[in-house]
């Protein structure tokens, strides 16, 4: 069922699968109780080159073929899933451990899956189909899941995915801005960073053109009773693009692989990786030609960089950027949980590490409540986070800074090493480390954390853990 020879993984380098996922996404969000949690948990809007990776690098450790590697990563997602729980803008519950939910998110992988093969005049054969979702099916048990969640036999699991489309899925928040305003909005990858002309261009193009793809490839009776506009021509673009899409998996092995393309769309020029001088090399062409175009393009300039834009951020900034890792203009502890499931994520970290740094974020939020919560409706605007201009080294920070150093320090020798460093960071060894045996030695990486946290420094190797897309 899973490892080299599975179904899925023929499918997991498939071109075509993008589209799936961006489908799949859509139809998830279109659950309450999963459109819910995407709401008030999700990263998805301020940082979603981050999320595609995770998600990415989740598959890949699920389906793959080591057994121990599926058991961690299945024990990880099951604790991320017990912190997601919470009621919706109409006070219903939503859990994302609720298996019926988590049923329907598999669902949608399934089911997308067998549709981009339709849709790009491929169809699977019945023998292929039934494959792929017995190996769906034991994704499901590798969580832990009981059967009978997901119907037993393929005949039984379409009805079942018909009458949930018709009776539980609905036009939610996160499904419009999934469809309407994450593409249009959507800010560029680490490895285009300082190209604006370039990505703005492209993405006024391609944003309305995802969107209104992904829309058409939804089931017709649901696109009725949501309600979605659906612009002309739009179902000839849709299967148009899935076939061109398609075209790509005959080029040669190894072109196309979705590792390889999520780590290029995170990656940064100093990262030390051999590709790096490649990239940086890329990077100044692709400046030059934005320097081109906005000569020859009526386009707005980007905006007059500022005395804010160097090495220092305003308030403003350090909130919207770092702080509101969901995205929706205040901070609370989804905003902090965000920063410790990415680090927990990066590190691989075991359920006692992972809880040590759960506490030490949970107790830096219930800090900064405290001082910075002046109408006491349970999160700080940006307006109460720049009005108090807070420090932010107090006790509970520091606490935090600790207990990253820690997780961060496998080997428990009191330093971290260029390999503990990178794994945390995906950079290279950025710090001067003359004097210091090429180590990192707790108080300096305690005081580089707490400079970035509270002084607002921009950081070479901070940025990129929780700044950037």
């Amino acid at each position: 069922m899973f490892g080299p020879g599975s179904q899925f993984n023929a499918f997991f380098n498939d071109p075509r699968w993008a589209l799936a996922v961006v489908r799949a996404t859509v139809l998830e969000a279109a659950h309450p109780q999963i459109g819910a949690a995407l709401i008030e948990n999700s990263t998805f809007v301020t940082h979603p080159w981050r999320r595609l990776r995770n998600t990415l690098l989740s598959l890949q450790r699920m389906f793959g073929a080591d057994d121990d590697v599926r058991r961690r990563e299945a024990a990880r997602l099951n604790r991320l899933h017990a912190r997601l729980k919470g009621s919706d803008a109409h006070n219903r519950p939503y859990d994302a451990m609720d298996p019926d939910v988590r049923a329907w998110v598999v669902a949608t992988l399934f089911e997308s899956t067998v549709t981009m093969c339709r849709l790009s005049g491929q169809p699977l054969e019945q023998g292929v189909m039934e494959r792929l979702y017995r190996e769906f099916q034991a994704y499901l048990a590798a969580m832990g899941d009981e059967p009978g969640h997901l119907p037993h036999t393929l005949h039984e699991f379409w009805q079942y995915y018909d009458r949930v489309v018709e009776e539980e899925l609905e036009n939610t928040e996160a499904m419009r801005i999934i469809l309407y305003k994450l593409f249009d909005h959507l800010p560029a990858p680490p490895l285009l960073n300082g190209l604006p002309t370039l990505w703005a261009t492209g993405r006024a193009v391609a944003g309305p053109v995802i969107g209104a793809i992904t829309a058409a490839s939804l089931p017709e009776s649901f696109r009725r009773r949501a309600g979605l506009p659906e612009m002309p021509g739009a179902q000839t673009l849709m299967q148009s693009a899935y076939l061109a899409v398609g075209l790509a998996r005959f080029l040669p092995d190894g072109w196309i692989q979705a590792e390889g393309i999520a780590d290029l769309l995170a990656f940064s020029p100093d990262n030390d990786d051999p590709r790096a001088k490649t990239i940086t090399a890329l990077r100044d062409t692709m400046k030059r030609a934005g320097a081109l175009l906005r000569l020859i393009t009526p386009l707005p300039s980007p905006p007059v960089p500022t005395a804010s834009t160097g090495t220092q951020r305003s308030a403003e900034e350090f909130f919207h950027e770092v702080l509101d890792q969901t995205g929706d203009g205040y901070l609370d502890w989804p905003d902090l949980a965000a920063m410790a499931r990415e680090v927990s994520s990066r590190l691989d970290l075991d359920e006692p590490e992972e809880n040590r740094l759960y506490d030490a974020y949970a107790a830096w939020w219930h800090e900064l409540q405290a001082a910075l919560d002046i109408d006491g409706d349970g999160r700080i605007s940006v307006q109460e986070y720049v009005t108090s201009v807070p420090s932010l080294a107090g006790p509970a920070l520091i606490k935090v800074a600790e207990v990253l150093f820690d997780v961060t320090d496998k080997d428990s020798n009191q330093r971290i090493d260029a390999g503990e460093y990178r794994a945390l960071f995906q950079t290279a060894f950025l710090r001067d480390t003359t004097g210091t045996d090429g180590t990192y030695t707790r108080s300096a990486f305690v005081r580089d954390f707490l400079s970035f946290m509270s002084g607002r420094q921009r950081s070479t190797p901070y940025d990129p853990l929780l700044a950037e897309a």
